[in-house]
Order: C-alpha cells, then structure tokens, then sequence
C-alpha cells in the first residue's frame, strides 16, 4: 500500500505543523472558569458575587442560540431557574450608551427610553434596556435604566471578553433594584443588529447553578487514557510491525527519513514556536486565524483517519494489501487508499460545514483521535532526555501561560485563547464532551498538546520495554500508563476544587516523567533510559 515518497514527506511536514500549532493553543482542562475575585471594592449596595448568566433571546418569536453574560457587583440577584424569571422585550435607550450628558437629558431618558422599531415607539417599562459601554460610569447607566422603568440592563462591552462590573472606592452605596449583566461585544451585537432591521426581539436572563456531578468527565478521561494507550501499542498491535519505522500513512514499510526523531534542541524550538503561536491568537483573535486552524485541523484530521482506517483495513484483510494501481506522479498505490481517502475527504468537509451541529463533536473527536494516533507514529522521542527537555519546557509553558501572564497581559493568555470568540468557529484543537446533566450545555474538553506530549514519553517506554524484552509487570509501559491516568483524575479533581481552568500538564509531567525516572533509578536502568536510542 505504498505511496510515493514525494505525497508521503509532503504529509509528514504538514502533521509537523499541525502538531507545533494544536499542542498548547487550547490548553486548558475544561471550559469553565469563575468570575470571582478579591480585589475590587466591596461594601454594602455593591457586595454582590458575581454570577454567570445565561442570556437567552427570541427573534420575531424564534429561539436564538442562548449568550453568556456576568451580573455586577450591585443589582438585583437573578434567579437561579428559568421558570423563574420572565421573557421580556428588548429596548435600544437613545443614545444607545444609556448616558445623560445633562439634567434636561436625564429626564427625557428617565422619561422615554425606547426604542424605534418598524411597528412604532416602544416605552421601557418591564422591558430590558439594551445599551452599549462607554460614556458614563455604571451606575449611571443602571440608575438611568431603573428610573425609565427598565426590568434590567444588558450591557454591551465593547470587546470580546466579559468585564467585571464593580464599584469604585468615591462611589457611594448604590441602590439599584434590577439587574445589570454584560455580555461581549460579538454576543451583543447580534442582538442589536437584528432590532436594527425591525425585528422584536424577546430576551429571558437567569443564573443556573452547576451540578455536582458532570457525567461527561468520565467519559473524557476515557477517550484521553484510551487515546494514548490505543497510540502507543499502535504499530505493534494494528500494523504489525515491530520495527520503530511504521508507514506513517497505512502504507508498507516506510523508510527511516519518514520518522522524527526529536533531538532536544528541536523540542525547546517546538516550546518556543508553541508560545508565538499562543500569542498571536491571544493577540490577533480573529475569525480567519480560527478559521485558519480549522483548515489546518480538517488537513491533518484528513490524514489521520485515511491512515487508521487504512491500517485496519489491511489488518483484517491481508489481501486488501496486495491489490495496487500505477498512477502518473503518484507511482504505485494500494487500491484500499484510494478507496479510504475520496470517503475520509467527504467526512471531513461534513463536519467542516456543520460545525454548529449538536453532534460535531463526535466528528471533531473521531479526526482529532485518528490524527493523534498518526503523530504518536511519525513522532518519537529517543530517551528520556529528550523527553525530560520536552516535558519540563511545557510544564513551565503551561504555568507561566495560564498563572503568570496575567501579569503581564492582564489576563491568563492560554484561558483567553481556549474560550476563543463568539463571532467566529470554535478552536477544534480539543476532545470535548457535552455536559448532558448541565443546564449551560456546554463542553468539557481537553487540548491535544495534554494527550500528545506526554503520549510520546509513554509511547517510548512501550517501544523501551519491547526492544529490551521486557513484559508488563518489569517493563515501564504500564506503570506510565497508571501515571497518565492518575494525573489526568487529579487534573479533573482539581478543575472540581479550583472551579476553573487547569493546565493539565501541571499534573501530568509529574506522574508520567516523574514515574519513569524514579522507577529507572529504583532499578538502576537510569542511565539506559537517559541515552537510549529507540
């Protein structure tokens, strides 16, 4: 099933790149992350906790995807179910800022906030006052919107993140009496635009509380385990074949150039191309740049599923092998592959193009396992000190990235570029889960930089313990496995206990380098796996 050598480097440089770029883009354990802090002033009239909101809106009657807002600081508390709270009309002050730049001003906004539409003027009371950032402090805005007889204030920021809403030490206790929630500009823009071309739009706001128990976790950690273990014992299970050169592509035998083989210097650089990459989407959040890794996702998704089920096709059908076709440019290639790739192809673009489906996900898992699997064939690590530059270099990455770039960019850069944008396709460099027990519907998820780097290392110690004869109960293979597991449940516990966010490899590098380390030094093979050459 070989394939020409010039297609074969060709899709060996392009998993390269993929796996520079989707390592550590997303890197975060889960999508949550809490609003609280302990630094913005806190007295009475302005001492509440903030809360996640979920902004749900109808246009013209239909149900629009629901938005994620943040209560501020004063305000009335929403409630916590939906049958609690009630759908109310959307109204647009004038100006849209909800500012009075004098008494007269303020009067006529107390008086007439409203909104035209193409059926009329609409009065504000019992209705929700849907205002842009900027142009006066907050409470100005709330108390303007509260006097007019507004039920709440949505308020529009004027980027793509969500703003604390808090009070100033020289403010005095406010008293406002319905609720203030932001959204980010994407969100709330799309509310605006569609009440700028007439249409009534309804808006319902309340702040569901989460589970216990999120059901999709287990389920996460089980593709990740399973990921990692299905990738290392791959080629010796699958492709049958026990030597390190397996064909990257469900081909026969590859040569040794179609391996990388990492050499420390090339895992620092993957480190440090890692972090452009991480700030050029921290600072160029765009919807071409999500696009952009989309397209390098369905390449590489592309690749891995053509070469899974190209393996097991062969695997259970010794003479799908056999049967090949000369083509021009190409040479000779296996029938199986030009069957495979015209029905991978057409399983990537349906994703590419129903990405908001329910059920992208399970595409999005499928390409990004297969693609995983592929790089944890092309990609190896010599010995442990490669692995030991690697692993520690991304341990370091991923603290510095989610704990100390706040301050240095105000905010974590890794979690920044993780939640990615509103307006734009989601990073797909992920596993994700829906959570079915949460009432947000959103995603658990994990990046594929914590399931590869340390999936090299426990790949290596499989290929260690086959080269040196060793089984399971003396070989290190299995103990790396015990390892990754362990530290992706502590990852999870600690998502459970910090109710944010965690870099995996916090937890990860520990319980996988850690464990071949000091079980190599406990046997005195310390030395062997420092310098070996599998």
């Amino acid at each position: 099933m070989a394939i020409s050598s010039s297609v074969r480097r060709g899709g060996l440089a392009l998993l390269v790149s993929v796996l520079v770029l989707a390592c550590r883009a997303p890197g975060a354990a889960g999508d949550d992350s809490e609003f609280e802090d302990s630094t913005s002033p806190k007295f009475p009239g302005c001492d509440n906790p903030f809360q996640k909101v979920k902004v749900m809106y109808w246009v013209d009657g239909d149900e629009m995807n629901s938005l994620t807002g943040i209560t501020a600081r004063f305000g009335k508390m929403l409630p916590v179910t939906a049958s609690d709270s009630q759908k109310q009309k959307a109204v647009v002050p004038s100006p849209e800022s909800s500012c009075a730049k004098s008494s007269a001003q303020a009067a006529i906004l107390a008086s007439f906030l409203m909104t035209s539409i193409s059926s009329g003027i609409m009065h504000a009371s019992n209705s929700v006052a849907v205002a842009k950032r900027g142009g006066c402090p907050f409470l100005d805005k709330a108390k303007t919107a509260e006097s007019g007889g507004a039920a709440a204030l949505l308020l529009i920021n004027y980027d793509n993140d969500l703003q604390k809403i808090v009070c100033t030490q020289n403010d005095r206790a406010p008293d406002i009496a319905i609720p203030v929630v932001m959204v980010s500009q994407s969100a709330g823009l799309r509310i605006l635009s569609v009440m700028e071309n007439g249409a009534k739009v309804d808006i319902q706001m309340f702040s569901p509380e989460k589970p216990a128990f999120d059901g999709a976790i287990p389920f996460l950690w089980l593709m990740a385990v399973g990921t990692v273990a299905c990738a290392s014992v791959w080629t010796f299970i699958i492709v049958g074949n026990e030597d390190k050169n397996s064909p990257p592509l469900g081909g026969e035998e590859a040569p040794e150039s179609e391996i990388v083989e990492l050499k420390t210097k090339t895992a620092l650089v993957f480190i440090v191309t890692a972090s452009l990459v991480l700030l050029f989407l921290f600072f160029f959040k765009s919807t071409w740049s999500a696009w952009l890794l989309v397209v390098l996702f369905c390449l590489g998704g592309l690749q891995g599923l053509h070469y899974v089920a190209s393996t097991l096709t062969v695997r259970f059908c010794e003479r799908c092998r056999e049967a090949k076709v000369t083509l021009p440019a190409l040479g000779s290639v296996a029938v199986v592959s030009l069957v495979i790739l015209p029905v991978a192809l057409i399983f990537v673009v349906c994703w590419a193009t129903h990405q908001d489906s329910p059920f992208a996900w399970v595409g999005q898992d499928l390409m990004g396992i297969c693609m995983m699997i592929l790089v944890l064939q092309v990609v190896h690590l010599p010995n442990i000190k490669v692995a030991s530059a690697l692993l520690i270099s991304a341990f370091l990455y991923d603290i510095f990235w989610v704990f100390i770039s706040p301050f240095i960019f105000k905010k974590s850069v890794m979690i920044t570029v993780a939640r990615g944008s509103d307006d734009g396709p989601s990073l797909p460099m992920v596993l994700k889960m829906p959570k079915e027990f949460d009432t947000w519907n959103g995603y658990d998820m994990i990046g594929f930089g914590d399931i590869l780097f340390p999936g090299l290392l426990v790949a290596f110690s499989f290929r260690y313990d086959r080269s040196h004869g060793k089984g399971l109960t003396d070989g290190y293979f299995l103990c790396l496995m015990i390892g990754y597991a362990f530290g992706l449940s502590c990852t999870y516990v600690g998502l459970y206990l910090m109710k944010s966010g965690q870099p995996a490899l916090l937890y990860l590098v520990p319980s996988t380098l850690g464990v071949i380390a000091a079980l190599g030094a406990k046997r005195g093979e310390l030395s062997q796996l420092w310098n070996a050459k599998v």
